[in-house]
């Protein structure tokens, strides 16, 4: 291995460590989070927020998408099209029935 490919390697273990030490401080944050006197919609919304940014993190570095940027955009471009498609189905049938009527 070439020097080149070790500070490669090093600078990789650096980003994981970082990541690791910022889901390490986001479950500290979730577990002060969890003593709060809120109401139960704001301990919800923190929670899936920081749910949100911890996934986030995992997916980026740990799964590394976060270089697949235009493939994840396709991805979720098909799934609102889908998503779009299955939330009109029903309203297609109400429409059908109501003129039916």
């Amino acid at each position: 291995m070439s020097d080149h490919d070790n500070g490669h390697i090093e600078e990789h273990i650096k980003v994981y460590l970082t990541v690791f030490g910022a889901l390490a401080f986001l479950t500290l944050l979730t577990v002060a989070a969890s003593y709060m006197d809120i109401s139960t919609t704001e301990a919800i919304f923190l929670a899936l927020t920081i749910a949100t940014v911890k996934a986030s993190l995992v997916a980026g570095y740990f799964m590394h998408l976060i270089n697949e940027k235009q493939t994840i955009i396709w991805i979720l471009t098909l799934t609102f099209i889908f998503f779009l498609f299955c939330m009109f189905i029903p309203m297609i049938t109400v429409i059908d029935h109501a003129s039916l009527s």
